[in-house]
């Protein structure tokens, strides 16, 4: 290895002649296989003169100086190239050496190097990089060979005669030329798109990298907006619950606080207290509505919150709501049906639905005025449950039923001046999508409403 590496060296050192940091590298490797190429012309050009001295019999003048040749035009081109006149040396290369070749022939001698006029041909279309310079040395090579080769055939000397070792020197490096040529110009172009197709591949890997990284910064943006989206509507809700919390929560409270507070200073007699009893306890049924609903959707909102399903029978579920509501029923005179006929089960979050319907009644309780009748009912229609409440109340307008049906908190006072937060209709529906449900609305202005909520059966 350690008496390679000077050899290798030289070679390289070759090779590098006339390169500069401005060359893209296809002209750089380009420029290694000329060099090497008119390296080997020149040691060619020693070797050929020594040969032909060392030979028998007579060689003319022309002889020795395509003998000579080699090494004064290939010696030329390196020089140029040292000095970086790549196209001088280009130009040296391919018209001297065709034209120098062409002169022995024209002093009558047949020395065999034809052959040559092919390489020079090959390797101007590999090297010269304008069509038009290409073009004028292929044909100046082609011109000389039909020349002396195709329109000529007899000359006054012919090396096979007078050195056929030399003559035979000839023909075989011709062939050598030829084929390490080949092999170069192959070589390089092996290896300029083996680095084509890795940089391709590592083209390819940054695109697939760089279009995986905007994939994530978009989904990170999505997720981003989302978020912001959802915690401007958050913010929204926290304002309105704290609204209702600083009004609705507190109205009951000093009413009954005022209650006492009277009780005790000015020893109220019974009658006079139940007189203001009914409507402290209407103020404080609503309240105690409210706290539930608040408290469920605190519940609803907490990370990691659960949604339980289980197997419920609708009629136990409605007769609960019935016992929970039966007061404020009583107090407006307001008759609740049940319309469930036969065993019918859902699978959802019991203390869910049990909000979901008790919040719808609780609300056809307030718009339907005395003697009215509300209707609790479930069907069974294919792969789900309607679970429905109908009142004879006052109806609802389309444009209301969409305010209803919408994200916003919206109410309305009741037939008996009861008062709302809007809070219950959005967990009712809050709940039903929770549990794979939806809710519609049917109604008539002054002949009652309807609300259905679909579920899916077990």
């Amino acid at each position: 290895m350690s008496i390679l590496k000077p050899v290798m060296d030289f070679r390289r050192y070759i090779m590098r002649i006339g390169v500069h940091n401005s060359m893209d590298a296809h002209s750089i490797r380009k420029l290694y296989i000329f060099n090497q190429i008119n390296f080997l012309g020149f040691v060619m050009g020693v070797c050929l003169p020594i040969a032909a001295f060392l030979g028998d019999g007579y060689l003319p003048i022309v002889a020795w100086v395509v003998a000579f040749s080699p090494a004064v035009i290939s010696l030329s081109v390196l020089i140029f190239n040292y000095f970086r006149k790549h196209e001088i040396s280009m130009l040296i290369y391919f018209t001297c050496y065709p034209l120098t070749t062409a002169l022995v022939y024209a002093g009558n001698v047949d020395v065999g190097i034809e052959l040559f006029f092919i390489l020079y041909s090959v390797l101007s279309v590999f090297f010269l990089k304008n069509i038009k310079y290409i073009t004028a040395a292929f044909t100046l090579s082609a011109i000389c060979y039909f020349a002396v080769y195709i329109f000529r055939t007899e000359y006054a000397y012919k090396l096979a005669d007078i050195s056929f070792g030399f003559y035979f020197s000839n023909h075989l490096l011709a062939i050598v030329f030829i084929f390490v040529g080949l092999i170069l110009i192959k070589k390089e172009s092996s290896s300029y798109q083996k680095r084509i197709l890795g940089k391709n591949k590592k083209l390819q890997n940054s695109y697939i990298k760089i279009n995986n990284q905007k994939n994530d910064i978009n989904n990170k943006a999505a997720l981003l907006q989302k978020q912001t989206v959802e915690l401007t509507e958050l913010n929204e809700v926290k304002d309105k619950l704290f609204s209702i919390i600083a009004h609705d929560l507190r109205t009951p409270i000093y009413s009954l606080r005022n209650l006492f507070s009277n009780m005790e200073k000015y020893d109220l007699p019974g009658e006079e207290i139940k007189l203001l009893v009914p409507d402290i306890v209407k103020d404080l049924s609503y309240t105690t509505s409210l706290m539930e609903n608040l408290l469920q959707w605190a519940k609803s909102q907490m990370a990691g919150a659960r949604v339980n399903m289980e197997l419920i029978e609708v009629q136990q579920l409605v007769d609960e709501v019935k016992h929970l509501l039966r007061l404020q029923a009583e107090s407006k005179k307001v008759y609740i049906k049940s319309k469930v006929e036969e065993a019918i089960y859902i699978f959802a979050d019991k203390d869910m639905m049990n909000l979901v319907l008790r919040n719808l009644v609780s609300n056809a309780i307030k718009f339907t005025p005395e003697n009215g009748e509300i209707n609790i009912g479930a069907l069974q229609t294919g792969e789900a449950v309607e679970l429905f409440v109908k009142d004879t109340g006052t109806g609802i307008s389309a444009e209301n039923i969409s305010k209803i049906l919408g994200d916003d908190f919206y109410t309305t006072k009741g037939t008996g001046n009861e008062s709302g937060t809007g809070l219950g209709l959005i967990l009712c529906k809050d709940f039903l999508i929770k549990n794979g449900g939806h809710i519609k609305v049917h109604s008539t202005l002054g002949e009652g409403s309807m609300f259905v909520c679909n579920l899916p059966i077990p």
